[in-house]
Formats: C-alpha cells, sequence, structure tokens
C-alpha cells in the first residue's frame, strides 16, 4: 500500500498559526517562571541580610527592594486608603494603607498595614480601624510596587479614605502633598490593631507557570500533528 502526502496551503497556514501562538505562549510562561525564580533568590538573600533604617534621606527603590526596613515615627492618621479586590484566603477584602512620618524629618513612607475583609452587604462601608498614637518604630518589607489588579480606565486619585484600585507612590504624592520615600513598606511587626499581614510572596506561582508553558507546548505540538496526519493518503488514487 503507497502512503502520500498531500500539501494543502489552507490546513498548513492554520497550523503554523496555532504552532507560532503556542510556542510564543509557552516561551513567555517559561520566561515568566525565571524571572520568579530569579525573584525568590534575591528576595532569600535580601531578607536574611541585616535590617536597614530609614531615615531623613532619600533611598533607592532598587535597593532597598526586599530588604527589610526599620523606620520610626507615626502614622498620619487622616490619610487611610483603602485598596480593593485583595482576597485573603477566598474571603473578599481590602489592603490598608497609610503615610508614616519619619522621625526628625520631612519624609513620610506608604505603609501597607495589613488586610482587612470588606463587608459583604455594603462594600463601601469601611471597617473601624485601630492605629496607633505617638511615635513608635516599626519594621516591613520594602517593595517599589504594591501590586496591581485589572483596572478600566485612569488610576483612580488617591484622596484620603478612599477606595482605589491601584496606586502608585508618584500619584499619592501629588495628591496628599507629601514628600514620600519611594518605595511601600509592608509591615511586619505587630502593632495590636487586628491586621492581617500575611503578605503573599512576589515569587509565587512558579509551578502554575510552568503548567501553563508545558500546555501550550502541548498545543504546538498537537497542532503540527494533526497537520501531518490528515495530510497523509494510504492506498492508490
Amino acid at each position: 500500500m503507497r502512503i502520500t502526502f498531500r500539501f494543502r496551503l489552507i490546513p498548513f497556514v492554520a497550523a503554523a498559526i496555532a504552532v507560532a501562538i503556542g510556542l510564543s505562549l509557552a516561551q513567555w510562561q517559561t520566561r515568566r517562571a525565571v524571572e520568579k525564580l530569579t525573584i525568590a533568590a534575591q528576595l532569600q538573600e535580601r531578607q536574611a541580610a541585616p535590617a536597614i533604617r530609614l531615615g531623613a534621606l532619600l533611598q533607592s527603590p532598587e535597593d532597598l527592594e526586599y530588604r527589610r526596613v526599620l523606620v520610626k515615627g507615626e502614622f498620619l492618621r487622616d490619610w487611610p486608603v483603602y485598596l480593593d479586590n485583595r482576597p485573603h484566603n477566598g474571603v473578599a477584602g481590602f489592603y490598608l494603607l497609610m503615610p508614616f512620618k519619619i522621625a526628625a524629618s520631612n519624609l513620610h513612607v506608604l505603609v501597607a498595614r495589613g488586610w482587612i475583609p470588606r463587608n459583604p452587604a455594603d462594600r463601601t462601608k469601611l471597617p473601624a480601624i485601630v492605629t496607633p498614637e505617638g511615635e513608635i518604630e516599626i519594621e516591613g518589607t520594602a517593595h517599589r510596587s504594591i501590586g496591581s489588579v485589572m483596572q478600566l480606565g485612569a488610576l483612580d486619585a488617591p484622596q484620603a479614605h478612599a477606595i482605589v484600585q491601584n496606586l502608585d507612590i508618584t500619584s499619592f504624592a501629588a495628591t496628599s502633598k507629601l514628600a514620600m520615600q519611594p518605595i511601600f513598606l509592608e509591615q511586619l511587626s505587630d502593632t495590636h490593631d487586628g491586621l492581617v499581614r500575611d503578605w503573599p510572596q512576589p515569587s509565587s506561582g512558579v509551578e502554575k507557570h510552568r503548567g501553563y508553558a508545558f500546555q501550550w507546548y502541548a498545543l504546538a505540538a498537537m497542532a503540527f500533528i494533526f497537520f501531518v496526519v490528515t495530510g497523509i493518503r494510504r492506498g492508490t488514487k
């Protein structure tokens, strides 16, 4: 029995597109996994280093990222901001952010104090919060970004007591008129306020990216095999 292969343009183009998309997305997922492994190594190295004390001088966010930071000062109680769509263990809630005035300086650092649940009946109703009074010392982990969620339209204006989707230091400084260190600080120390400080690790999700990469590679392989198999013809014409 004679076996022949018949080349057909339209199936070839469709298979080529599917293979290209599959390989491209698989490589992107692989790069994301490598990036997170790099972050994990950097995170482990920097958090093992001695804590840096934050003072009156502006710091480089690149030098501080993932480092443990100590800072003395006091919270500005009139400027809480609530980051929406930050679930914890499947429960909807907010990250509570508040500027912290650094002692003996005119600088502030924006502190992510912790997580609080959202009112399920009325999402605009904000929970009562406990804020330490006077000068205290806190410890936290420095980050250039607090993370972001999908948002349609322009970035929210970070007014005091506002609920926003995303937030950056530049827009917060412009609205609040406060001089800011160019970092966020994820608070680690307990200030007896009832907030949850189980912060997600920026390096998590490596296995998820590897799994997605495998699926996209498999799709590319299936598209190629399908094109070859459907082009094979057996027997005489």
